[in-house]
């Protein structure tokens, strides 16, 4: 899950190899690419490099494949953490390397208002209005939710409590992503916000800090540690989640901790594409976000990778017989849409004020 267009001069062909080394997340896609040509103007571009939040990468495999087959293009995977993938697109703005970003909220909005964005073009027509920026710079690929997991170890999961995950048994085996760096460790900061206010959600974390192991600046990593018992909880999202237990057999089970009234909540938490300013091969990175927006790209997102489709005339479709539905984990589970603008505006001081309650 690499680079872009690999046979070009020597300087640029060992800066693509040093950014390569550098991510050790990443996966090529496509070793074909290794092969591709065509200028940074996009008009014969053979290769689109995409940056991505982690979570989608064997949807992508299956998807990137079929959209080469298509149209004779290689895609490149980038995989990182939310916040990474954009100050990654941020370090390279004198020498652009990605073509298209893929993060969650609200490092999507970040990417937008730090201009690291462009208007792609992209024909957006099948996506509603409210999930995607009116400038163009940005539009949702698919659906997904906060989430918890849970190691076998613990009993009855499905009825744990934010309270239960403060108590002793869980000293050193507790940990969630880090918010300001993680989208899935974002949405925690901000669901708590949503329950109990910002000053009591502040209150809660530092107190879960004595069960809490550190910093994670990925939830995929989290995904293994409660699978072989090094942990007994972390965050998660329900797409990737669901996804490793059915795909991989994770034992882990999936959970919504409630509040002291029984109740369960959620954050949205789509996974959003944009063009990324100067991206080298533009032409053919449109050809990708149109695909990953067509009809026979998006009626996969259910079967293949547990997530919504973001298309109108899919979004509501019941899902395709003996397949998993992420609605049938949202059930009884109120989802709450936030304002991520304003999740963004507030940010930089509720991850200092976050920082200094939990001495992280």
């Amino acid at each position: 899950m690499k680079v872009a267009v690999i046979v070009r001069i020597s300087t640029k062909r060992l800066a693509r190899t040093a950014l390569i080394l550098a991510s050790a997340t990443a996966v090529t896609v496509s070793a074909a690419a290794c092969g591709g040509t065509g200028s940074s103007s996009g008009g014969g571009d053979k290769t689109v490099t995409v940056y991505s939040a982690d979570g989608l990468g064997d949807w992508y495999k299956t998807i990137f494949a079929k959209f080469k087959d298509k149209t004779g293009i290689s895609v490149n995977e980038v995989e990182a953490g939310s916040g990474e993938v954009v100050n990654r697109v941020d370090k390279e703005q004198s020498n652009p390397q990605a073509d298209l970003v893929v993060t969650l909220p609200p490092f999507i909005q970040k990417a937008a208002a730090s201009n690291l964005l462009q208007a792609s073009g992209a024909d957006t027509g099948a996506v509603a209005d409210v999930d995607k920026d009116p400038g163009g710079k940005y539009v949702t690929l698919a659906g997904n939710y906060l989430c918890f997991i849970a190691n076998p170890r613990v009993a009855d999961a499905g009825k744990l409590t934010w309270d239960d995950l403060l108590k002793p048994d869980y000293k050193g085996k507790v940990q969630y992503s880090t918010p300001g760096q993680a989208g899935d460790g974002t949405a925690v900061l901000v669901l708590l916000q949503q329950l109990y206010g910002k000053q009591a959600a502040l209150d809660y974390l530092g107190k879960l800090q004595a069960n809490n192991v550190g910093p994670s600046s990925s939830t995929g990593k989290l995904q293994p540690k409660v699978d072989n018992g090094e942990l007994l909880v972390a965050n998660g999202d329900v797409q990737m989640n669901v996804q490793e237990i059915k795909d991989k057999g994770a034992k882990f089970a999936v959970f919504f901790p409630a509040t002291a009234d029984g109740k369960r909540s959620t954050v949205a938490l789509p996974y959003v594409m944009g063009m990324a300013k100067g991206a080298p091969h533009k032409d053919a990175a449109k050809q990708l976000m149109e695909y990953l927006l067509s009809a026979d790209a998006q009626q996969t997102l259910g079967p293949d990778a547990v997530a919504v489709p973001v298309r109108k005339d899919l979004k509501d479709a019941p899902a395709p017989a003996g397949t998993v539905s992420p609605a049938a984990y949202l059930k009884d589970v109120t989802v709450i849409n936030p304002d991520w603008t304003k999740v963004l505006g507030d940010l930089d001081g509720d991850v200092a004020a976050y920082q200094k309650a939990t001495g992280s």
